[in-house]
């Protein structure tokens, strides 16, 4: 019997992406999994393409396999598929390209001899159980697919489709066996994750109280939300014990001009109070937020910063504004210069790390930490508040839960030695 062909997949972009790629390895039958890039004679690279700059960054990576590895074959799988996919193929970078839909039959796709174009379609719904998660420590679950908003700088909703959600008993099922196989932290995640369960009746609040009844379920963190999505069920389980103390809100902004021009659905004066009563129970709160957007000018930047600085904020995902072709915001005037969207970025995120810097000091104790893998007694990990803590110790620890009554507070992160 010759030897099985070796996979390896290369994953961009979010937590959706890499449930995807954990799906596709969980259905891998008739393929061996690798590790190892420069052992595979196929590589299926699942894409990111939310900006120009993250099909930059997927397109180059093609181009380096083909160069290092002639000989192997490069599937595209992901968003990119869907939007930058036909060019790809068109000009032979690729072997074959694979949208969304088609993840569930990895095996047939890769067993093809012919280069093929299978973009399939927006409306699918993944029915796998992923079972284990390679590599990781927590597991991801996706509850949910698409989104319904359509915010001026986002390509997501035309290479995701709309809002549609997983089957609950789908998404509990997976759960179980995950905490069976001695999973305890999950982490909620898809392209819009707030809208879970609108088309079937149901809310994210019903989902989570449901998750957390299963046994060996110690710890559930929730992808980003949008503001308008928390209401009065999801607020009353703020003060569950499975509940991680730390959550993610997408404002994008703070000036409400900007938040007009990108089309959103929030606003500042509602959102500071949100953001008031979930601090108020003790919870850290990180959100999203565009740098150079066209039309933030220096007096709607200043706004914003000072707004920020009345946020409970703890955490930051910032990133500067990169155009997006085929969106509504790529042809907005005026554009912000590069240099003084990489100055506003500077600015944004020295606010929120002294932000950050104070909440660690002023909750240094009872933390629970999920370590990851190690090396040379060093652990990496992340608390209910969703900071990283650095864990020194002589005995393997990985993948273990502790508790530490005392860390050191650093600049840049949390220490401490068992």
């Amino acid at each position: 019997m010759p030897a099985r062909k070796k996979v390896y997949f290369k994953t961009f972009g979010c937590r959706t992406n890499q449930f995807d790629t954990q799906v596709m390895m969980s259905k891998l039958s008739e393929f061996e999994l690798t590790q190892q890039e420069n052992e595979s004679d196929i590589i299926v690279v699942n894409s990111c393409t939310v900006t120009n700059g993250a099909d930059s960054s997927v397109r180059n990576y093609i181009s380096s396999v083909k160069r290092r590895y002639p000989e192997t074959k490069v599937i595209l799988a992901g968003c990119g598929s869907h939007s930058k996919g036909e060019a790809l193929f068109k000009d032979e970078k690729v072997f074959g390209v694979m949208g969304h839909s088609e993840k569930e039959r990895i095996n047939e796709i890769l067993k093809k001899e012919t280069r093929f174009y299978e973009i399939g379609d927006l409306n699918h719904i993944d029915s796998t159980i992923v079972e284990e998660f390679i590599g990781k420590s927590r597991a991801f679950i996706k509850i949910q697919e698409g989104c319904d908003f359509r915010c001026s700088y986002c390509i997501i909703p035309s290479v995701r489709g709309d809002a549609r959600s997983h089957k609950e008993e789908t998404i509990l099922e997976q759960v179980q066996k995950l905490a069976a196989n001695g999973f305890g932290e999950f982490i909620l995640t898809g392209t819009n994750v707030g809208s879970y369960g609108k088309d079937h009746g149901t809310s994210m609040a019903e989902l989570l109280k449901k998750m957390s009844r299963i046994r060996g379920v110690r710890r559930i963190r929730i992808g980003s939300l949008e503001p308008i999505q928390i209401d009065d069920a999801f607020m009353e389980l703020l003060s569950e014990p499975w509940m991680a103390k730390h959550l993610h809100i997408a404002l994008q902004h703070t000036s409400d001009k900007m938040l007009e021009v990108m089309n959103r659905r929030n606003s500042y004066a509602t959102d500071l109070e949100l953001f008031h009563k979930i601090a108020e129970r003790g919870y850290a709160l990180g959100t999203d937020y565009i740098v150079g957007h066209p039309g933030e000018d220096d007096k709607e930047w200043k706004i914003a910063m000072d707004r920020v600085k009345t946020l409970p904020l703890t955490h930051i995902h910032a990133f500067s504004y990169s155009k997006r072709d085929n969106t509504a915001s790529a042809v907005m005037k005026p554009e912000i210069r590069g240099n003084i969207a990489k100055e506003r970025h500077r600015e944004l995120t020295e606010i929120i790390k002294a932000k950050n810097l104070l909440f660690r000091r002023e909750h240094q104790r009872d933390l629970e930490v999920l370590l990851e893998n190690g090396k040379e007694g060093l652990y990496h990990g992340f608390d209910q508040y969703f900071n990283r803590v650095e864990v020194s110790s002589s005995e393997d620890l990985s993948s273990n839960w502790v508790l530490l009554n005392q860390v050191e507070v650093g600049s840049n992160g949390n220490r401490a030695k068992l």
